[in-house]
């Protein structure tokens, strides 16, 4: 059951996202920002949480899901000296939103490197 939770939930992202951009007409890069920014809003509000204790991988992996872990980590490390505290400082909370989203990035970042030595892009 777990399985198709997590098909249906990431499969209702993706579907979202298309109607966006076909009858919305967005681009594909507001569709992201959009859909990042919901993610964050959403983290901090603690309704991502519920969505992915349902669907698991379905809500993390899309792009939505790094938007939330974005906002879990500056929550984690602002928690400790309350909400975004002088005392915590910026660079604190900026290096609490790498310590959930580092791993998303690096993955990132290799994966694209591996593909374009494939694909050999022209641009």
């Amino acid at each position: 059951m777990d399985y198709v939770m997590a098909f249906m939930v990431g499969g209702a992202l993706c579907a979202i996202a298309q109607l966006f951009m076909d009858i919305g007409k967005f681009s594909q890069m507001h569709v992201m920002s959009l859909f990042v920014a919901a993610g964050v809003v959403l983290g901090i509000g603690g309704i991502y949480d519920r969505l992915i204790a349902i669907a698991g991988a379905g809500a993390a992996f899309p792009i939505s899901g790094f938007g939330y872990f974005l906002a879990k980590g500056v929550l984690a490390q602002s928690g400790a000296a309350g909400w975004l505290a002088v005392s915590a400082g910026w660079l604190a909370v900026s290096s609490g939103m790498f310590q959930f989203a580092g791993a998303i990035l690096s993955f990132a970042i290799v994966l694209s490197f591996f593909t374009a030595l494939l694909c050999k892009p022209k641009g």
